[in-house]
């Protein structure tokens, strides 16, 4: 049976705008009804009596979910995906398999301007590269998609292990409908992305299917470069599971690939035209958690692993070739026990020489023959076979090198699997099969590049002309065009922030994701309470900045005679000696920085050279030079770095820090010639640690002594134009650090300032400052601290003296290399606040190689660490202050006796009880499940909550029982949260080896939540079927008291809790409010 359009789309213009779909396939003939933020399930009779005014709109093949796309920082509109088109690849089973054409978003609120900004996301969805399986069935639900969903991995005995490893596309879409209680499986489909190629082909008296499935993971998803390397729970990008597939009859043989980007980090930055240029940008150290976690994630899901490397010796993939090797050879565990087999590729295929490939195959045939493949043949009741390993294949792009080498993999393999069902002694048989894999694996290389690439494969076979247009349109797209493709992926998986960047920001790092589905109002409850299951954990940061006026000092003979420890270690010791004043007294200053950050200004020559194409030979010099310096009393790791032409940012850690880290990203802004130049410009660095948020920015300002505008200027572009991914920004961290030479002056005569200097009278200096006095006016740093700068101006000095400037400028000495910092504070007990961060030393140090004197700031900063228990206590008491997601109470009505025989509700009765219990808020859908039950639905969940209040109220002399509808409501959430918990528990079970760290407490939080204790804290009744006994009667519009709390809209209000029920007598109630929706 063929799929045919059984969805219908209704919608209704007069207010309130509703939609109603219709499955024309459900045996029980329900219907969804979207109206005022509610999703609702009606009985064909409850359609019918609203059904009149509606008007059919569109027909189409299934429903996708529903987006929820935000428009302002608490406000949000919701889209209906609907697929509009689909064409058939094939049958498996019982289920058929569609490609996706064409996908139509309707807006549920009535906002045409809504749908313009999904552009991109339908143009991504309607490419061809998503699928869905449909099965035609005679049950209640005749349309549903099929339960495998391509999920088959039928290598396995059990189905995929948990939520976070299927590569379901669409699982933010089913939220909104699985938060009102709707059974997703028989109203949305589940759709994968990648590529299905399914052939038939007859051996004799059966029919065989040849299949060839590549799921991508939902993990690290995103285009060529944008998403590159590993993320911090060591998922890679474009990691595909390829599964080439024989059917025939009732025998199965299958045999699982993988692919996958280099698990480390690294990105290719800049414009790219056939070239790879790679950039490590996480040291190899800092790297070592993700690549064992990645590893980790292999073993657990497919057995035994070899490692087949195809990257040459060209360019950058050289570097990133043997940072791969380097990093498996050092691997305790994996090192061992996963084979890495290095094949230059380009190298030994040269001019399309792929008989080469043999060599290759030489050394992996035994690896796949002892992996095997999964074999099932009832028919002549043989024991299943297992595939016991899998071979994991990466290029720098994952396309077409690893495309080639799979085909020949898996052709290789298919001669076992063509023997295991008895077709290997037919040479026409084995040539067919073979002909038909060719081609199939020839289309999905197309498939899996056109995904990540925007264009099909190059080579296998294809023209000379064919790979040169192909690889000039791909270059196009990933340089100008994948941004937007990017954001439509993101838009995708994740859904929209719905409640801010910075709330949505605060839940990834408390909570180590992204995939916390919960209403914001909950979200925003556990961060207020943020104290309650969090401790502080102290760690030291050392915040640095020189200017070294072109960056070559420590080439030099004289600089021998300077040591950077006394800046970069030694500077409280040498300060006790010389000022002990600047010291505190409760610190104990022996104990060692854990971070260094350290800014560079003018690390390379500010000439029209470097503007343009900066050179980065003096950054990796100067990492190592600091890093050897640094460990000089105990081991200290690169994290990461950043360069913009003079301005360069290091980060340093200890290497007991480095499991802790995890979302580091770097962004850089130019301020010089208004934004088009880097010679002037910032650095920023971010990362979570524990669960905090850090922000480093190196900067330099505009120069001039009286060029204050464009420093304030410079300043300003930074705030707004820095940006790390999820859209934060700086403000959008728990801890900020900023330095830099931010070139402000003193507006005193050189002579006076000298004079100052000498007598050390640093307060006056300070009143002419002009970032003293900016800053009070408001005008840069707002909310920003600085220690007070009790030490001589920093510039501008004479090489290799104490002497200030002595040149024909004679330019006023400053204090233009400063350090500034900000960070939360959070309410404590009692009113009090816990300070999370404190300067132990603000001071300068005295390196003469430079024309600036380095500064360095101390901190000792607390950092959140998140207990599970107390997270659990404080999630648990948010969720049920907020109520039923559902919004959606029963209300019985009820005689004194409890026995209301067939007694009917009428009009005035049905009055008089909404008007009692518009009290609580706004209802805004009403339907009937008997002759004396009516289910309301509430604006908020907290009006639903609060409801509960009027339970055994008297009404016209009846009694109201008022129940929550849903039962499961905690359940739900509950559920939402434990998948949220998988993506944790598979990147952190194998314990603290390796230098792994272990947040199974997390895990165990999410997943040991107490939904059955929980449920028992609020009434709740047995689901209800609504069955209408009579027809709807008109509804006058309800009387509401204005002075209600809990009547606001704002999802935010607090659920009261249950008062004594007021006088209800002599109230005076406003004679009309806005018309609502007819009774069912």
């Amino acid at each position: 049976m063929s799929m045919s359009k059984c969805f219908r789309v209704y919608h209704k213009l007069d207010p309130p705008f509703s939609v109603l779909l219709e499955n024309r396939s459900k045996m029980d003939g329900e219907t969804l009804l979207f109206e005022s933020n509610i999703i609702a399930t009606l009985s064909p009779t409850q359609t019918e009596a609203i059904k009149k005014p509606y008007i059919k709109l569109l027909d189409c093949y299934g429903c996708l979910g529903v987006l929820d796309l935000p428009l302002t920082r608490e406000t949000s509109t919701s889209m209906l995906a609907l697929v509009t088109g689909c064409v058939s690849v094939g049958k498996i089973g019982e289920s058929d398999i569609y490609r996706i054409s064409a996908v139509n978003f309707l807006s549920l609120q009535n906002q045409s301007q809504d749908e313009e900004r999904l552009t991109e996301l339908r143009k991504f969805l309607s490419a061809g590269t998503f699928y869905f399986s449909w099965t035609s069935s005679t049950s209640s639900s005749a349309t549903t998609s099929s339960d495998n969903q391509f999920n088959l991995i039928i290598r396995r005995k059990k189905p995929i292990k948990t939520p976070a490893n299927q590569p379901i596309r669409n699982k933010t879409f089913h939220i909104p409908l699985r938060h009102f209680g709707i059974d997703c499986s028989d109203w949305l489909l589940k759709i994968i992305c990648g590529g299905v190629e399914i052939r038939t082909v007859y051996a004799a008296q059966k029919q065989g299917k040849a299949c060839l499935i590549s799921r991508l993971s939902c993990e690290r998803a995103g285009t060529r470069f944008n998403v590159r390397g590993t993320n911090d729970d060591g998922q890679v990008a474009n990691f595909v599971e390829t599964e080439q597939v024989i059917y025939m009859d009732d025998d199965v043989c299958s045999f699982i690939q993988t692919r996958g980007s280099v698990p480390l980090f690294w990105e290719q930055p800049g414009f790219q035209v056939g070239s790879h240029k790679v950039k490590m940008s996480r040291g190899y150290e800092a790297s070592a958690p993700a690549f064992e976690r990645h590893l980790n994630h292999l073993q657990e899901n497919y057995g035994k692993n070899v490692i087949v490397n195809l990257l040459g010796s060209k360019e950058g993939e050289h570097v990133l070739s043997q940072a791969f090797k380097n990093q498996h050879s050092n691997s305790k565990r994996h090192g061992s026990e996963v084979p890495f087999v290095a094949f230059d590729y380009h190298q030994e295929c040269r001019g399309g020489n792929l008989r080469n490939l043999q060599k290759l195959n030489d050394v992996i045939k035994k690896y796949y023959n002892e992996f095997g493949f999964f074999s099932r043949q009832p028919s002549s009741k043989l024991v299943d076979k297992l595939q016991t390993g899998c071979i994991r294949t990466n290029c720098l792009d994952c396309l077409d090198r690893t495309n080639s080498v799979q085909t020949l993999i898996g052709l290789e393999v298919l001669n076992q699997q063509l023997e295991d069902l008895g077709l290997i002694s037919k040479p026409q048989m084995r040539s067919r099969f073979e002909e038909v894999y060719r081609s199939m694996w020839m289309a999905n290389g197309d498939h899996i590049s056109r995904i990540y690439a925007g264009t099909g494969a190059l080579g296998g076979g294809r023209s000379k002309a064919q790979d040169a247009a192909r690889s000039a349109n791909r270059t196009f797209q990933n340089n100008f065009l994948d941004s937007q493709k990017q954001e439509a992926i993101d838009l995708l998986l994740r859904g929209g922030a719905i409640g801010g960047v910075d709330l949505v920001d605060r839940v990834f790092t408390l909570f180590d994701t992204a995939d916390i589905h919960l209403p914001p109002p909950i979200l925003q409850r556990v961060m207020a309470n943020v104290l309650d299951y969090c401790s502080l954990a102290s760690v030291r940061i050392s915040v640095g900045t020189w200017n070294v006026n072109g960056g070559k000092h420590f080439r030099s003979i004289a600089f021998k005679h300077e040591l950077v420890t006394d800046w970069l270690l030694d500077l409280p010791t040498l300060t006790n000696q010389n000022n002990p004043g600047m010291l505190q007294a409760d610190v104990d200053y022996s104990k060692p920085s854990d971070i260094f950050a350290i800014g560079f200004e003018e690390i390379v020559d500010l000439n029209a050279g470097n503007i343009v194409n900066a050179s980065t030979q003096n950054q990796k010099d100067w990492a190592l030079y600091l890093q050897n310096n640094l460990s000089r009393d105990m081991k200290y790791i690169i994290l990461t770095s950043a360069q913009l032409v003079g301005v360069c940012l290091f980060v340093f850690i200890r290497p007991s820090l480095a499991p802790y880290i995890k979302n580091l990203s770097v962004s850089t802004v130019k301020t010089g010639l208004g934004g088009a130049a880097g010679n002037k410009g910032a650095v920023g660095i971010r990362f979570q640690i524990h669960n905090s948020s850090v922000c480093f920015v190196c900067s330099h300002f505009a120069a001039g002594q009286s060029n204050v505008r464009e420093r304030n200027s410079d300043f300003q572009d930074v705030c707004s134009k820095i940006s790390f991914p999820m859209g934060r920004h700086v403000w959008n961290h728990d801890h900020i650090f900023w330095c830099g030479d931010f070139n402000y002056r003193i507006d005193l005569m050189k002579d006076e300032v000298k004079n100052h200097v000498a007598q050390k009278n640093w307060s006056l200096l300070q009143a002419s400052d002009q970032l003293n006095v900016q800053r009070s006016a408001g005008q840069v740093f707002k909310g920003f601290n600085e220690g007070p700068t009790n030490f001589a101006p920093t510039y501008k000095y004479d090489l290799f003296c104490d002497d200030y400037d002595t040149s024909e400028k004679c330019r006023v000495p400053a204090w233009t290399d400063r350090v500034m910092w900000a960070s939360r504070n959070y309410p404590g007990k009692e009113g009090t606040h816990v300070a999370s961060s404190r300067l132990i030393l603000y001071n300068r140090s005295e390196l003469k190689t430079s024309d600036h004197r380095p500064v360095m700031a101390i901190f000792d900063v607390n950092l959140f660490k998140s207990d599970p228990d107390k997270r659990s206590q404080t999630l648990k008491n948010a969720i049920l202050q907020h109520g039923p997601s559902d919004r959606c109470i029963v209300v019985d009505v009820m005689n004194d006796d409890d026995d209301n025989g067939d007694e009917v509700l009428d009009d005035s009765l049905i009055d008089s009880v909404l008007e009692c219990l518009s009290e609580a808020g706004e209802i805004v859908l009403v339907r009937f499940a008997s002759n004396r039950t009516m289910l309301l639905t509430f604006r908020t969940s907290p009006q639903a909550l609060a409801s509960l209040r009027y339970n055994n109220q008297r009404v016209a002399n009846k009694i109201l029982r008022v129940q929550i509808q849903n039962s499961n409501w905690l359940a739900n959430h509950c559920e939402e949260i434990r998948k949220a918990a998988t993506r944790l528990v598979a990147a952190t079970e194998e314990g603290n080896d390796d230098g792994v760290s272990s947040t199974n407490d997390d895990a165990d939080l999410l997943l040991s939540f107490e939904c059955e204790a929980m449920a028992s804290e609020i009434p709740n009744i047995p689901p209800r079927p609504l069955i209408p006994t009579r027809p709807a009667p008109s509804m006058p519009p309800i009387p509401q008291r204005p002075n209600v709390a809990a009547a606001d809209t704002n999802d935010a209000v607090v659920a009261p809790q249950p008062p004594s029920i007021p006088a209800r007598s002599g109230q005076q109630l406003p004679p009309t409010i806005p018309p609502r929706h007819n009774p069912i």
